[in-house]
């Protein structure tokens, strides 16, 4: 039980693909999943509400569809919601509803107070670019201007994430995939943001590329206890990772709660066909 106030609460968020009718933006509308078959509206995430506390690993799972990278998209900005609240205690002492601010505030908190990393690493880099050059693009958008701490900073992320220094002016396209996603996490981290967003960042990985990933998360975690949201499909990675798991289903949450709790006894049905495919 949680006594603290949440470093990020998110209420009633909600993200749809098109405008809705009287179908289905009713209360108990009749949804197939959560598409509309009257007039093909996606609801992409209904009425979503999360807490995520000081230095603890929220895990979300669930199949493709799910709404869990929606979910993420939208809280950095990368899509607008539809309705719902978002409040960060760094933010304004957390009394400001991050989804209607201004695009410079949205920005400030994009740069400043998240860091995101991506499945696909070229939506998080740029891959002709150099790994430092990347590094340093975050410092820049969050306001630093001093060539020699870029620099410096950017050279110590890399050693962190276990990117050899003498690689440091490559491009991440002469990487593999398991070190673009190591030069992904160092540009996240650039900022000192106090939240690291991960969405599905070991999927299309070796398994043994995906252990030394998982590694090193959780090494970052340990060491900086910054606060993370880890995505996937995978409930293995949310057992290694997560000290609590949302279990999303068709844009809704459907089951929440400690995460060992959730493997022991899982509640819903969908939930229970997840955690024994890992038996």
């Amino acid at each position: 039980m949680h006594v603290e106030q949440p470093i990020l609460q998110i209420r009633n968020l909600s993200k749809q693909y098109g405008e809705g009718c009287t179908n289905c933006l009713q209360p108990n509308a009749k949804l197939e999943k959560n598409f509309c078959p009257v007039c093909k509206t996606v609801f992409a995430c209904k009425d979503v509400s999360i807490d995520l506390y000081r230095g603890e690993i929220l895990g979300i799972v669930g199949e493709s569809g799910s709404g869990k990278s929606t979910l993420m998209k939208s809280l950095y900005f990368d899509e607008e919601v539809t309705t719902g609240e978002g409040y960060l205690e760094d933010f304004n002492n957390g009394s400001l509803n991050i989804f209607t601010q201004s695009g410079q505030q949205k920005r400030y908190i994009r740069n400043s107070l998240l860091g995101m990393v991506y499945q696909n690493p070229m939506l998080g880099l740029k891959m002709s670019f150099s790994s430092i050059s990347n590094i340093a693009e975050k410092q820049i958008a969050a306001g630093n201007r001093h060539v020699g701490h870029m620099v410096s900073r950017s050279n110590e992320l890399l050693d962190q994430v276990n990117i050899p220094l003498k690689r440091s002016k490559e491009p991440p396209k002469n990487f593999s995939g398991g070190m673009q996603q190591r030069v992904q996490i160092a540009k996240a981290l650039s900022s000192n943001p106090p939240i690291l967003l991960l969405d599905e960042v070991t999927t299309g990985l070796d398994l043994s590329v995906q252990a030394s990933v998982l590694d090193l998360i959780k090494t970052i975690q340990r060491e900086l206890q910054i606060s993370m949201i880890v995505v996937s499909h995978d409930l293995a990675v949310i057992r290694m990772l997560a000290d609590r798991t949302i279990v999303m289903l068709n844009g809704q949450i459907i089951e929440q709660g400690l995460t060992d709790q959730i493997l022991e006894d899982p509640q819903h049905a969908y939930t229970q066909q997840l955690v024994y495919s890992l038996l």
